[in-house]
């Protein structure tokens, strides 16, 4: 049965964990370190997690590091309801006169995404939560991120007007097309809904050993973990697709959440999260595995994830060899590429017609 903690937020571009479980299985043992330098939403150190490993990660992305560091660090159920009592008991006599302020000076995108007194809700626990650095806080954070925005069909799970659930699409489409059906936010009672999630979410097994998570550049992976030096035994990873999609402007609206402006960004957290130069792209990619091998240890395993738009499989291959190549130059692939179509492509829900990524590769390499 699929642990509930690892639909803990809705992702773009997340591979299952039985990927994850399958390679944990066959490349280590227990309690070996697996790592994974673009954690996303976590998936690998979850799975790692529970699969009696230890596992250690980093990402650029705020939204994947608060994602990431609930499920590498899970509290018990019953300090996130007190938790949640207290913040709930906190807005409830607070004087709301500075978030009624702070509602008014938001862009209109906001007044027709939430009902007011959700806004107010989010906009009160946008201040107080100490994600960064509280387990308890971090924990209720992600779940918040998981169901700040969705399908309204859903009332128990989402807080907004119509939206996807793995992206957030642009405020000017958002309006246009929420006018166009006649859509309001409803009314979502926000500590409610995240207590109803946190008791689903924790409701089964939850990992016996604490993952690492750091807020980092995936080519800095080893000057973030220097405790990890040549410890690690296996890698699980999925850079950024070529040409595929742009995270900081995916998320933006999560990334509010977590204290950035109430607009989409594009480079405040990384100039290079979207690749569209190839050369650009393969020299991003040997920078990453320059990055982590001081942490692998002799014999180390690489399990990478890839997919591109307009690139043949065969020039893939060649150009991810030559990066992998070119920092472990005994480096070799211990199987043939598996290649797999994408068959629910998760553009297509808000962006019909596109092209997209159609197929992902994966490749296996011992380092030595």
């Amino acid at each position: 049965m699929r642990n509930p903690l690892h639909a803990l937020c809705p992702y773009f571009a997340m591979f299952p964990e039985v990927f994850v479980a399958e390679h944990v299985d066959t490349h280590s043992r227990k309690g070996d370190w697996v790592f994974d330098c673009f954690s996303g939403r976590g998936t690998t150190l979850l799975e790692s997690l529970l699969r009696s490993r230890r596992a250690a990660a980093v990402d650029v992305n705020p939204v994947a590091f608060c994602v990431s560091k609930a499920k590498a660090q899970v509290p018990e159920l019953a300090h996130v309801l007190d938790r949640l009592d207290l913040l709930e008991t906190a807005f409830a006599v607070m004087e709301k006169d500075a978030l009624w302020r702070e509602r008014s000076t938001l862009p209109a995108f906001f007044k027709r995404a939430f009902h007011h007194g959700t806004l107010l809700e989010l906009l009160f626990l946008r201040r107080v939560l100490s994600w960064r650095r509280s387990r308890v806080d971090s924990f209720i954070a992600a779940l918040i991120l998981g169901s700040l925005h969705g399908e309204m069909g859903k009332p128990m799970e989402y807080l907004s007007n119509q939206m996807p659930r793995t992206i957030s699409t642009k405020p000017g489409y958002s309006l246009r097309y929420w006018r166009k059906k006649g859509l309001w936010p409803h009314r979502r009672h926000t500590f409610q809904l995240i207590r109803d999630r946190a008791e689903y979410r924790l409701g089964q097994e939850v990992p016996d050993l604490d993952g690492v998570v750091r807020l980092a550049d995936a080519r800095e992976s080893a000057r973030h973990l220097p405790e990890l030096t040549r410890r690690v035994k296996l890698v699980i990873t999925s850079p950024p697709y070529l040409r595929v999609t742009r995270y900081e402007e995916d998320q933006w609206l999560r990334l509010w959440f977590l204290g950035f402006p109430p607009h989409p960004t594009y480079s405040q957290i990384s100039k290079d999260d979207r690749h569209e130069s190839e050369q650009k792209y393969w020299t991003f990619l040997t920078s990453v595995w320059a990055g982590l091998a001081d942490l692998l240890s002799r014999g180390a395993v690489i399990v990478c994830r890839f997919g591109a738009c307009g690139i043949p499989e065969s020039e893939l291959t060649r150009q991810i060899r030559k990066s992998v190549r070119t920092v472990f130059p005994h480096a070799r692939l211990i199987c043939d590429p598996a290649i797999s179509n994408i068959r629910r492509r998760q553009t297509g829900s808000f962006r019909p017609g596109t092209e997209g990524c159609r197929v992902e590769v994966d490749y296996v390499f011992a380092t030595s």
